[in-house]
């Protein structure tokens, strides 16, 4: 159940993302070459113009049950802008890593576009800033290696701190990757990563964390143990019923603030255009949502109610 009791000093900024209550509901809507992928999965066109239409017929759909949509600003803002579909109350995020990112030796390197800063996001109307980095926080750094950990936080300690001077929320997400040659993780391994991913990010202090599902109610505790700034739970596509399970579990024993996903919602209306795709948006995918918020309703913890280390 989530802590009520009053903070000393409460976060300012993510009220406009929020719901009334302090919890988030958000859809993510801001995939671009995962979206192609998809498309091109069904033999659906992945031209710019479907791009932008899939996205309008999601945010139609689902904003009004929605705190916020998470948006790209190559497809997503431009074409919801125009089309003047988001719902009255529904905040924007707006992503802002590159859509194309460096690598080394195969593994994937942070960096960050300095011409995407808070200010270009407020001035395109976004309202919150969204990062996603990829970290292997048990990663080893060899001889004449660059540092990829130390990388990923001094990246997202810069956008930070560039969304505190500007007055704009910082929203960081982060995804365990596989090493080269690796085996998939035990689900175990698996949670005590995604927990020490976000020991590691806490203390670069952004407004919320983004975080994969830490396998169990284990692992959520472990995330509860570590963190120090509000989080939210990603979908990463799975099965309804699973996700919904997991937002319970985020909530009760990892003192989650809710959730920020996506395909859960949305996935197979890729294969569907026109009527059928925005009935199939406004009917399942909408039904879906509304169990999301149920499933997190009196379990859900208010960003208002967590504790921040003194100076901030």
């Amino acid at each position: 159940m989530p802590d009520t009791t009053a903070p000393s000093t409460p976060r300012a900024g993510l009220a406009p993302v929020a719901r009334p209550d302090g919890t988030l509901a958000i859809v993510a809507m801001d995939q671009r070459n995962t979206l192609r992928r998809m498309l091109a999965a069904v033999d659906r066109s992945t031209e710019p113009e479907e791009m932008r239409g899939f996205k309008v017929d999601v945010v139609e759909a689902l904003s009004p049950a929605a705190s916020a949509i998470l948006l790209d600003p190559e497809y997503g803002v431009p074409a919801v802008r125009e089309a003047r579909v988001m719902a009255a109350g529904c905040a924007t995020l707006v992503a802002v890593e590159p859509p194309e990112r460096d690598s080394w030796n195969g593994e994937p390197r942070a960096g960050r576009d300095p011409e995407r800063t808070a200010a270009w996001v407020r001035d395109m109307g976004g309202d919150a800033v969204k990062l996603l980095v990829q970290l292997r926080p048990d990663r080893r750094r060899g001889p004449g290696e660059p540092d990829l950990v130390a990388e990923v936080v001094e990246v997202v300690r810069a956008v930070v701190e560039d969304c505190a001077v500007t007055g704009m929320p910082s929203i960081v997400e982060t995804l365990l990757y596989s090493l080269p040659g690796e085996e998939p993780l035990e689900p175990r391994r698996r949670a005590d990563l995604i927990v020490e991913s976000a020991r590691i990010l806490t203390e670069t202090r952004p407004d919320l964390l983004k975080l994969e599902y830490p396998v169990d109610g284990t692992g959520c505790r472990g995330v509860a143990g570590v963190v120090t700034v509000p989080w939210a739970m990603l979908s990463a596509g799975m099965p309804l019923e699973e996700f919904l399970d997991a937002v319970r579990t985020s909530c009760d024993d990892g003192g989650a603030s809710g959730f920020i996903a996506g395909r859960v919602y949305w996935k197979e209306a890729v294969a569907l255009s026109g009527e059928e795709r925005r009935s199939f948006l406004a009917g399942t995918a909408r039904s879906r949502l509304e169990q999301s918020l149920e499933a997190m309703e009196g379990r859900a913890r208010p960003w208002t109610s967590v504790r921040q280390p003194t100076g901030r």
